[in-house]
């Protein structure tokens, strides 16, 4: 049984889900222990406890120490990864697409095709939002040879949650494709969804993209925003969020594949007009780096790459602790050599198409 420090790198809930995760694909057990010991609240939180429950109906594993607050947790998966239908609920606003990128890692090597319905908070500050996932992520995902969808069926939000997504996944017949994304390349048009629920009679959707476009404008870029707003007769979504709630996000792809994105949430007290204004700054910061990647893609694509045959090169808009914890997690499990020199990460994958 392998013994991880959660405390360490970035002693996040990162350390936990790609520890699992990694355990369930390599069939190696694993103790974690100090689990988010440098975060207030320390311990395990409902998205995280829904990760690893979900990883272990999966892969057939055994759990010891999953409850909110557990600071320590056993995880042995079990000899064989399970397709099928799932549901996995996180009860509050926590964040679907961190478990939806979990379940995806994994699915990957099931025995046959999975279909899952998460719900919980699909747009929130400090994870990539659902349509960054559809947007950016998935295509990202594609190139390497990953056959996934992703589906909103219902917006969710902070406090509440309750959005649900539909996520498909169809196993790997052949190791991943390594990732080779080193020069950004001319970005030609930036494209972006802007989503209000329940709050029409405020134009906030519209608010959010005017004030976008209008910067990226000013910058040279060709910008196209949909507004989208969640009403009872819109076709868009299965049913409307059950919470006043709106998210923005904007995406581009280089002449070269590179592909950067950014996003945020509203809240209560943030003017339609700064999100819309922040989200072209971050975006165009990520773009400023030369980076081929946004900052949340650049620590999403490493599990991947760990799976993948071969070696990945891919620069970064710059180096921070989940890039590092994530690093030296797939070098602990799989053996694989990775460097960091200035921006561009490297990393050799161990080429998995089938659990070990």
């Amino acid at each position: 049984m392998m013994t991880i420090d959660g405390s360490r790198k970035s002693g996040s809930g990162t350390i936990v889900r790609d520890a699992v995760c990694f355990s369930a694909v390599t069939g190696k057990s694993v103790h974690i222990t100090n689990i988010r010991a440098r975060r207030r609240p320390p311990g395990l939180r409902p998205q995280h406890l829904t990760v690893i429950r979900a990883i272990a109906t999966l892969s057939g594993g055994t759990l010891h120490g999953d409850a909110v607050g557990s600071r320590e947790i056993r995880f042995t998966p079990g000899n064989r990864i399970r397709g099928g239908d799932f549901r996995f609920d996180i009860g509050t606003a926590g964040s679907t697409t961190m478990l939806a990128s979990a379940v995806l890692l994994v699915a990957l090597l099931a025995e046959r095709s999975s279909r899952f319905l998460l719900t919980g908070g699909l747009f929130q500050d400090f994870a990539p939002s659902a349509f960054h996932f559809q947007n950016v992520l998935l295509p990202l995902l594609h190139r390497m040879g990953v056959n996934a969808t992703l589906h909103i069926r219902r917006p969710g939000y902070v406090p509440g949650g309750g959005g649900e997504l539909e996520l498909t996944v169809r196993p790997l017949r052949a190791p991943l494709r390594p990732l080779l994304l080193t020069e950004q390349g001319s970005i030609q048009r930036v494209e972006g969804i802007a989503l209000a629920s329940h709050l029409k009679q405020r134009r906030v959707a519209d608010r959010m993209a005017d004030a976008c476009e209008t910067h990226l404008k000013h910058e040279g870029y060709a910008i196209h925003i949909d507004r989208l707003y969640d009403e009872p007769d819109n076709p868009a979504f299965r049913s409307p969020a059950p919470q006043a709630g709106a998210a923005l996000a904007i995406w581009a792809t280089t002449e070269t594949g590179a592909t950067l994105g950014a996003d945020m949430a509203g809240k209560p007290g943030r003017a339609s007009e700064h999100i819309g204004q922040q989200v072209a700054r971050m975006f165009l910061e990520d773009v400023h780096t030369g980076a081929a990647v946004d900052r949340h893609l650049a620590d999403q694509w490493i599990p991947f790459a760990a799976l993948a045959q071969g070696t990945s090169r891919v620069r970064i808009p710059g180096v921070t602790d989940h890039v590092e914890a994530r690093l030296w997690l797939a070098e602990l499990f799989f053996n694989t050599p990775a460097t960091i020199e200035g921006n561009i990460v490297t990393l050799t994958g161990a080429g998995i198409s089938a659990r070990r």
